[in-house]
């Protein structure tokens, strides 16, 4: 039986071609369990955002490969839908197009008494992340990095 690592994996490698074809990005992949049901989740994006009839391509295009090559032993629900305003940053591109971006930030553990870090992105290596926030500015090693996401201000 495939791990979730190995489900995710699969199903990114099924999706490549098509999203390289189609001008979709794709954001991330989760495969989780919530009480009773398995749900296979796939987050796409696109230059000027995605629709529901991006969405419902998609959701075809993927459901046809996977009935093909039935790589999930489980019962699931597959949804397929937009990252949302707030989309995560997982991949060094999402950080360096999320650059002068409001963000949110956790860290595994304190940096300055803190875990939560939340302002504009100035900048991204790959090795570090600098997060201004009022008059302050925090350096966050990308190796303490929990979680990040973009973030809407009010």
């Amino acid at each position: 039986m495939a791990t979730q690592g190995q489900i995710k994996s699969i199903i990114e490698d099924m999706l490549k071609q098509y999203f390289e074809d189609n001008g979709f990005e794709l954001v991330d992949v989760e495969y989780v369990k919530e009480g009773s049901n398995w749900f296979l989740r796939v987050y796409a994006d696109k230059e000027g955002g995605i629709d529901i009839d991006d969405c419902g391509r998609i959701s075809e295009f993927l459901s046809g490969k996977l009935d093909e090559k039935d790589p999930i032993p489980d019962a699931y629900f597959l949804e397929v839908s937009s990252p949302g305003a707030e989309r995560p940053l997982k991949k060094p591109q999402d950080f360096y197009k999320a650059v002068n971006s409001h963000v949110f930030v956790t860290t595994y553990e304190p940096i300055d008494g803190a875990k939560e870090f939340e302002g504009r992105l100035l900048s991204y290596d790959e090795e570090t992340l600098i997060i201004e926030f009022g008059k302050k500015k925090v350096s966050v090693p990308a190796a303490k990095l929990a979680s990040a996401r973009l973030a809407i201000v009010f």
